[in-house]
């Protein structure tokens, strides 16, 4: 059971776990679809959910996930905190832990989020950190496993910042269910820590590397962007732009990934930077059934996690 179990990477849990949750994803998705809006698992509960930085879907589909397990809310921000006013991470974590039932944040330095796991008694589970964003690679997998029918064997190319959060959680899901992930952008952004991944990927038989050359879009399932300028990267965003526009998703990117490929794109969009308007906007797009499945792998994550 992951029962008491943090989510802060998706690093910490084993291949099997990872499909549990997306199983588990997938059958409240259809409860929900079905009209079972509220799933009560855990009536009467409390979760408190964190936001350091804005947020529309990670802040909404949250909320309606606790609601929808029968939890009570509580949506705040640090500056709403004490944390606002000087008072440490690691008592803030223990305070919380002694009123609610998990603890959900949204947070510029991933530190911050090991630091609350570390010292809380409930599970803290990651909305967003500098280095990942695991709820939206869950959401990422059920919509393949959705559209293409399987969970293992698929080949996916984010293009543009390698080095940014969901790129990194692109690789790690990918490492646990068996995919080919080819990080495809400027070598200035290349990621250091692919190695990390090994282990899993010995045992799934995925593949994840890096490449400059967009003729690797070539056969993909699906092409998979971000934006090039993350929050707290404003200060770079010129050079950012000039090193990122040779990577735009557009008409001609997907034509050379082959019409069976799908585009991703985790939202919000930078139209006219890293993606054009006629791919977000094209048949291929699966982008808003990426945004709704962000409801039901929350929800998934809170009501396994939740103790």
């Amino acid at each position: 059971m992951l029962r008491g179990r943090d989510l802060l990477s998706l690093m910490e849990f084993k291949p099997d776990e990872v499909i549990m949750l997306l199983e588990m994803s997938k059958s409240l998705k259809a409860r929900y679809h079905a009209g079972e809006i509220i799933v009560p698992i855990h009536a009467g509960k409390t979760a408190i959910l964190i936001f350091e930085k804005p947020s529309t879907r990670t802040r909404v589909s949250t909320s309606v996930a606790a609601y929808q397990l029968g939890m009570n809310v509580i949506v705040t921000s640090a500056q709403e905190l004490q944390l606002g006013r000087g008072e440490t991470v690691a008592d803030t974590a223990r305070t919380l832990s002694r009123y609610v039932h998990v603890i959900a944040a949204r947070v510029y330095s991933h530190s911050s989020l090991e630091e609350l796991a570390q010292y809380a008694d409930v599970p803290v589970i990651n909305l967003l950190s500098d280095k990942f964003h695991p709820l939206q690679a869950l959401a990422d997998a059920l919509t393949l496993w959705e559209k293409k029918g399987k969970l293992s064997g698929l080949k996916v190319a984010f293009v543009g910042d390698v080095g940014n959060n969901v790129a990194a959680s692109l690789a790690v899901i990918g490492s646990k269910l068996g995919w080919e992930v080819r990080l495809i952008g400027p070598r200035q952004l290349w990621r250091n820590d692919i190695s990390k991944l090994s282990d899993d990927a010995d045992k799934t038989g995925a593949s994840i590397y890096q490449s400059d050359s967009l003729e690797d879009v070539k056969g993909v399932d699906a092409v998979y962007t971000d934006v090039w300028v993350s929050m707290g990267f404003e200060k770079e965003a010129e050079e950012r732009v000039r090193l990122l526009r040779p990577y735009q998703v557009d008409g001609r990117v997907m034509s050379l990934a082959g019409p069976q490929a799908l585009f991703m794109h985790c939202l919000p969009a930078h139209r006219g930077q890293e993606v054009t308007d006629d791919v977000i906007d094209g048949p291929r797009s699966v982008v808003w059934d990426q945004a709704e499945n962000r409801l039901h792998t929350a929800k998934a994550a809170l009501a396994a996690l939740t103790p």
